[in-house]
């Protein structure tokens, strides 16, 4: 009855924590994308122009802005594009792959919602 109790407890538990730890990398995701923004705007100050699509975010390691390439909360690289515009960052989520819902959705640094 005792171990009945405790699983039906760890249960619990497990429901109610474990979005909550795919909403926290959602966060950090967030967070990463204003703090690499940033960095990206430091490198066009010094450059005068945002690195292009093959370079990537490795120009901002490149130019010491950032220490090593950013990786997503879920262990993947962050996505950089610059089609001749504003730059956009992007994680793909916890799939790792274009498109999703909830927590597969994509997350964009063009997203209003990235600066929350």
């Amino acid at each position: 009855v005792v171990i009945t109790i405790l699983a039906l407890l760890t249960a619990a538990v497990a429901v109610a924590v474990i979005p909550s730890l795919e909403q926290a990398k959602v966060d950090i995701a967030r967070q990463d994308l204003a703090t690499i923004q940033g960095a990206l705007k430091t490198y066009y100050v010094k450059k005068g122009n945002y690195p292009d699509t093959g370079t990537g975010l490795k120009g901002v390691v490149d130019a010491r802005i950032l220490d090593k390439i950013p990786m997503d909360p879920w262990g993947k690289e962050y996505v950089y594009l610059n089609e001749g515009g504003k730059p956009e960052v992007r994680s793909y989520g916890k799939d790792g792959a274009p498109g999703g819902t909830d927590y597969d959705a994509d997350i964009s640094s063009n997203d209003s919602n990235t600066k929350k």
